[in-house]
């Protein structure tokens, strides 16, 4: 099959969306379909505000229309919202082509949260921009009972995975900081809600691995926890298996990759018990879900990592490969 991929989060990017689009790619192509990605790289940009490293395609629709006019895709799918959603969702309502969407983030609330905008406001737009795909893609239960509840009418179950052969246990001897480490790994924004983490009276350290747009200030705010910064999938890879608990303390996150990430790595998670943890934790033992946070992240310290590991091998990136593919909607 001749598949058409738009996205406006794509490499050199460093977030969950690019890391499920870029895995589901190499997991079609494996398949033996032919995949082509539409993304920012392809356009003249400019960066977004407030974060600057996720580039934003500047009028992509004339250009946009002559690639999928050369591609002549068997599917498309349109993975965002933004610049390029929008013109990939104009070229295929023109062409009367059907197509696929994604939700993988939890833009109203993080709209709110910035804007102080209604959330009634901003799902009424997004919704609008969903409602010709035949179907939108929901990463979790959590995330398909959201839409639902908000009337869309065509969300659709799709499940995430993760490469446990790239995220596995390793020596923890790679970190040299007083135990247990503590850690949360991943984008340092604001809707990551890590002071929720790093104000946390715990023993041993508190580590950050990643960047973002809010790292500066929070290294500033919090000048005890260790900040470091990962260069490639091996060297992350080692950061995780390193670790003794996995602090997810986010409260708007669709799904929540690292930490299928950390519990592969044989680190368990401690968690608020809201949608995206529920999702990968709940009725499971590998992680603790609590509001109170500290008692989480202490209390997680007592599980086996055998089992964490047990639990992530059953998110297979082959079942996420098959049921975007049974989700497609394949013009003849």
């Amino acid at each position: 099959m001749r598949i058409a991929l738009v996205t406006d989060a794509w490499h050199p990017q460093r977030n969950g969306v690019v890391r499920v689009l870029s895995t589901l790619t190499d997991r079609l192509k494996a398949l033996g379909h032919t995949l082509q990605v539409f993304s920012p790289d392809q356009h003249r940009t400019i960066p977004c505000p407030s974060y600057p490293e996720i580039l934003l395609s500047l009028f992509p629709g004339q250009k946009l229309t002559a690639q999928l006019n050369d591609y002549a895709p068997q599917a498309v799918h349109l993975a965002t919202e933004g610049p390029l959603g929008i013109a990939g969702r104009a070229w295929c309502l023109k062409n009367r082509f059907p197509f696929t969407t994604a939700f993988h983030t939890r833009f109203p609330h993080y709209i709110k949260a910035r804007l102080g905008i209604p959330l009634s406001w901003s799902y009424t737009a997004i919704r609008r921009f969903h409602a010709p795909s035949s179907a939108v893609m929901c990463p979790s239960p959590s995330v398909y009972r959201d839409l639902t509840q908000w009337k869309f009418h065509n969300a659709a179950l799709w499940c995430h995975g993760v490469d446990t052969e790239i995220f596995r246990p390793q020596a923890k001897s790679f970190l040299d900081l007083p135990r247990p480490i503590f850690a949360y790994v991943g984008r340092v924004a604001v809707e990551k809600n890590l002071p929720a983490f790093l104000s946390l009276d715990l023993p041993g350290s508190k580590l950050v691995v990643g960047d973002g747009p809010a790292r500066e200030g929070l290294m500033k705010q919090y000048p005890d926890a260790h900040w470091r910064i990962a260069n490639g999938d091996q060297e992350l890879s080692r950061y995780f298996a390193a670790l003794d608990g996995f602090v997810f303390p986010s409260l708007t996150d669709t799904f929540g990759l690292v930490m299928l990430e950390a519990l592969a790595s044989g680190v368990p998670v401690a968690a608020f018990p809201v949608p995206g943890p529920m999702d990968v934790l709940d009725g499971s033992s590998v992680g603790i879900m609590d509001p109170d946070l500290k008692a989480a992240a202490l209390q997680s310290l007592s599980i086996d990592p055998v089992l964490c590991r047990a639990h992530a091998q059953k998110f297979s990136w082959d079942l996420v490969a098959e049921q975007f593919l049974s989700l497609l909607h394949v013009r003849q």
